[in-house]
């Protein structure tokens, strides 16, 4: 038998009395949590290809000053804090890197590299308790996504629907409900409440709330098809600006 500590963990990193292959779990976080970094980064820092009327990259909106009158970097640079501050502090996505990159801990039972566990009280993990701002930012980001996927059915001759129409409208579907999904917006619908009936604008709340809950069950879900879903519409957009594919109309 292990050594194990009071909560019944073994000490030692990556010391566990498990017998299955706990580690496997980790290799998709890894695969794809490392490719959306690789990609995004390099996309913010490419700064073209952006833009193929009437379709603008979720990555790239809303498109701020692309003729650098003002910032020579590229427009990217200048957005994607937000919502990527949001998805960085997300309490999913935290349990995700903490265990595919940081491996603290490397898995559930499974003896991790310190003795000690702060939790998130200090420098820089204390700043995770940020994220309920990072909701209200990333609030307003999709409204502007949801603008551009409406924008997606006006080309220069008139109303239409294309593939890239539907991959844009399919995207910011995805991002709305995994950020209305939040823990924090489900929290401040009446998470926080102990008696609804007593609250102002109670029976309201309560069936928000129920409503939030709903979404937030699989909010693990919706967070991986929605970074899924918005580096592939990044990447059509990206195909069909530079001319690599033809934006095929539907209608």
């Amino acid at each position: 038998m292990a050594d194990s500590d009071a909560a019944g963990i073994p000490r030692g990193f990556g010391k566990t009395e498990r017998e299955d292959a706990w580690w496997i779990e980790n290799l998709p976080f890894i695969i794809v949590l490392g490719a959306f970094a690789i990609y995004t980064t390099w996309r913010a820092f490419e700064g073209k290809f952006y833009w193929t009327d009437p379709y603008l990259s979720p990555f790239y909106s809303p498109l701020i000053d692309p003729e650098h009158h003002w910032w020579p970097f590229s427009p990217a640079i200048l957005i994607l804090g937000g919502p990527l501050g949001f998805r960085l502090t997300c309490y999913y996505y935290r349990k995700a890197y903490y265990r595919a990159f940081l491996l603290d801990p490397p898995s559930c039972a499974v003896g991790e590299g310190r003795k000690h566990y702060h939790g998130e009280t200090s420098f820089p993990f204390i700043l995770q308790n940020v994220h309920r701002y990072f909701f209200y930012i990333a609030v307003i980001f999709v409204a502007f996504l949801w603008y551009d996927a409406i924008r997606a059915f006006f080309f220069p001759q008139g109303f239409g629907v294309g593939v890239g129409t539907l991959v844009m409208l399919l995207n910011i579907v995805l991002l709305s409900i995994y950020t209305f999904s939040c823990h924090s917006l489900r929290h401040l619908a009446g998470g926080k409440l102990d008696c609804f009936s007593c609250s102002t604008f109670g029976p309201v709340r309560h069936t928000a709330w129920r409503g939030i809950t709903r979404l937030n069950e699989n909010h693990m879900f919706w967070a991986w098809a929605s970074m899924i879903s918005v580096g592939l519409t990044d990447l059509y957009i990206r195909l069909v600006a530079c001319g690599a594919i033809k934006d095929i109309r539907l209608l």
